[in-house]
């Protein structure tokens, strides 16, 4: 393939795992949660993030899935630890699989604006969501996320 030539892969049926980035961002004890659009878990919520690019760094990659997705600014204060996301079909083949590294931060700038990837964001109580739908997981990065928040100050 030419030098600069888009390469576009479908992230259905993948030949490999994706690997994407997400990020806790805490704000007056408040951490920002977006409401998914895209499969496997539309209309539930989850933290921001998104598939790292190519040459990017795993922080640099949620710092930027964050503004794009809710145009909040944040600095990063520590890794949380990750979580995989994997989908498999009535088949038992494998229809989605990502690997996620979930950093916390503290919030920066921006109260945070809806956009097409995140139509509904909430500051919610990390440590209780109450009736909030949300993905998989997400209970037990939060948990870690405030962990790390709590060491780092």
């Amino acid at each position: 393939m030419a030098q600069g030539a888009a390469v576009s892969v479908s992230r259905l049926y993948p030949e490999r795992p994706f690997l994407a980035a997400s990020v806790a961002v805490f704000r007056d004890g408040r951490v920002l949660l977006g409401a998914r659009t895209a499969a496997p878990a539309p209309g539930v919520f989850s933290l921001p993030g998104g598939v790292v690019e190519l040459g990017e760094t795993l922080e640099a990659a949620a710092l930027r899935e964050l503004m794009e997705e809710t145009g909040v600014a944040a600095r990063i204060i520590g890794f949380v630890g990750h979580t995989e996301v994997l989908d498999m079909d009535d088949g038992q083949r494998v229809r989605r699989h990502f690997v996620v590294a979930s950093f916390a931060a503290h919030w920066l700038a921006g109260d945070g604006t809806p956009s097409d990837e995140a139509p509904q964001l909430v500051w919610a109580d990390p440590r209780d969501l109450g009736d909030l739908p949300t993905t998989p997981g997400l209970k037990r990065i939060l948990d870690m996320a405030c962990a790390v928040v709590d060491s780092k100050g």
